[in-house]
């Protein structure tokens, strides 16, 4: 029976401790401001992408634009949930569109900035990131699906 309990303690722990660290980095990128927000990508960028001044200070300016795009979506979808709200196909539709119009906004603005092999690394980067995005949603997914088919039992 102790060990039973012991067990048991020890899952819950462990259940507690995984779901704190999947939100934690969220926290954190929600507590910053955009120009915070903004400067650490630009760091970022210039660490990875060997960025001179004149690139820093052309590219601040859109992935400032940028980052508080996605702060205003991000608050949307929060009150939309909120209010138990999904978009309609036409909503959904505009959003998607214009979203992929600030990407294509985005990506020519950086080409023009970046040289041939800066540009090349920019690719690269922004390929691995949107892998990693859509491995997270997958899994994220499944796990709401699995959540669902057990509180349907």
């Amino acid at each position: 029976m102790k060990k039973i309990i012991a067990l048991l303690v020890v899952a819950l722990g462990f259940t507690a401790v995984t779901n704190a660290q999947e939100h934690k980095e969220d926290r954190f990128e929600e507590a910053l401001t955009v120009d915070q927000q903004t400067e650490l990508a630009v760091k970022k960028m210039t660490l990875k992408l060997d960025l001179n001044k004149a690139q820093q200070e052309k590219i601040k300016p859109f992935l400032a634009e940028q980052i508080a795009d996605r702060k205003a979506m991000k608050a949307k979808r929060k009150e939309m949930k909120k209010n138990k709200q999904k978009p309609s196909s036409e909503e959904r539709f505009k959003m998607m569109n214009a979203r992929l119009d600030k990407q294509i906004a985005f990506k020519a603005e950086m080409k023009r900035v970046l040289n041939t092999q800066q540009y090349e690394r920019f690719e690269k980067m922004a390929d691995r990131k949107m892998h990693k995005m859509k491995k997270k949603m997958h899994k994220k997914g499944k796990k709401r699906r699995k959540m669902e088919n057990d509180n349907d039992k």
